[in-house]
């Protein structure tokens, strides 16, 4: 089902031209919530996650209040990854539109999740 990037990152499908125009940035937060349902970034930084089944995860517990997508992350160094105090992990810095690439778009919110 998915490419071979080992970080993935979701986000609501109306940050879509955002990312592909400017890359992650959480300075840009603004078009949507957050997965997690946030209205502001929780962190400086972005939030990734290592493989498909922390991905699908990601889509299941989506609280953006509508469809989202699911971005693969190159060129990700792991040393620099920081734990948010919950066990997710963010990247303390922004990543470029080259290193992005859009694997499944419009995933719709799960039922019950």
């Amino acid at each position: 089902m998915f490419d071979r990037s080992d970080f993935f990152h979701v986000s609501s499908v109306l940050n879509r031209r955002s990312i592909a125009q400017h890359g992650l940035d959480w300075t840009r937060m603004g078009a949507a919530r957050g997965i997690a349902g946030s209205r502001r970034p929780e962190v400086e930084g972005i939030f990734v996650c290592r493989g498909e089944e922390t991905a699908e995860f990601f889509l299941q517990i989506n609280n953006t209040g509508g469809p989202v997508d699911l971005w693969s992350v190159d060129g990700i160094d792991e040393g620099l990854l920081l734990d948010n105090g919950n066990g997710f992990a963010y990247l303390p810095d922004r990543v470029a539109a080259a290193q992005v690439r859009l694997v499944r778009s419009d995933v719709p919110p799960q039922p019950g999740f």
